[in-house]
């Protein structure tokens, strides 16, 4: 039996999957999108348990509830686009004062004055996946020289320990890892103490890849400003000082929450329905 925990606008396939009250018989499991910790819980009480299909690209909430031989795979492919098209958004807008403009329109104030412009800089991209790549393809025609860092060195691609070298010639830095061991709190004081004076930071991955009290220090100081779509802790409380210190934009991880993001979960999650029932190798298999 499939089991499928989604609101109605989020069902992957026509006909919706039914929701499933009897746990024990369910195979296959889709969690809801950005769902409570208890629907990962689930699991527990799945004992035929096979396959869980997430509708997210990150995976670490959901691996420290999975049952021992049961398959776990991500939305690969489902958020690049949307994602990519944030961070974009969020290095323009940082660097041409967007975000200032609104602020001053309910006063009627123009502030008028030149900007940075995202041609010519150079933006090093942490995290060389899907959505990393996305990023790239989306920044290239604006005339940026865009870098990219993976795990391993690979053409095209720098490997992790590049990182100290490229970090201080670099414009902008951004943040497209998934969240594991390595890279949880990548960035911490000592690589925002290699970024230039007057460098940006975007984070489009996950907060916990950045230590948010280093990243504040950085930013307090007028070194470096900051675009987050994620925080540690997210939310972030009201009062953290991130909400009012100049240079920074924070957006409430809206990332991959967009019109693509349907479409492509349906079919992502029809195909690999087709394949489970087939017996067939699944696609984007982060964990087993």
């Amino acid at each position: 039996m499939l089991g499928a925990m989604l609101p109605d606008d989020v069902r992957p396939v026509d006909p919706p999957i039914p929701i499933v009250d009897d746990l024990e018989r369910v195979a296959f499991y889709v969690p809801t999108y950005m769902g409570p910790v208890d629907d990962l819980a689930l699991m527990a009480r799945m004992p035929r348990l096979e396959v869980v299909q997430l509708l997210t690209a990150g995976y670490e909430n959901a691996e420290r509830f999975l049952p021992r031989g049961v398959t776990l795979c991500n939305a690969g492919g489902v958020h690049d686009a949307s994602t990519a098209e944030l961070a974009v958004g969020l290095i323009i807008a940082s660097l041409r004062g967007i975000d200032s403009f609104a602020r001053a329109m309910p006063s009627g104030s123009w502030v008028y004055g030149r900007r940075e412009a995202l041609a010519d800089k150079r933006v090093v991209v942490v995290g060389a996946g899907g959505v990393g790549q996305a990023i790239r393809q989306r920044l290239e025609p604006f005339e940026a020289d865009v870098v990219m860092v993976g795990r391993s060195a690979r053409p095209g691609v720098h490997a992790s320990g590049d990182l100290p070298a490229l970090l201080p010639v670099a414009d902008v830095v951004v943040l497209a890892v998934p969240l594991t061991e390595d890279t949880h709190r990548l960035v911490d004081t000592e690589f925002l103490a290699r970024m230039a004076d007057g460098a940006l930071l975007v984070n489009v991955a996950r907060g916990p890849v950045v230590d948010t009290d280093a990243l504040t220090a950085q930013v307090a100081s007028g070194r470096l400003s900051a675009a987050l779509d994620v925080t540690e802790p997210e939310p972030l409380p009201p009062d953290h000082p991130l909400w009012n210190l100049p240079g920074v934009l924070i957006s409430p991880h809206v990332g991959g929450n967009t019109s693509a993001f349907l479409p492509r979960a349906r079919r992502l999650v029809a195909e690999q329905l087709r394949r489970f029932a087939a017996g067939q190798p699944l696609e984007h298999i982060v964990s087993r």
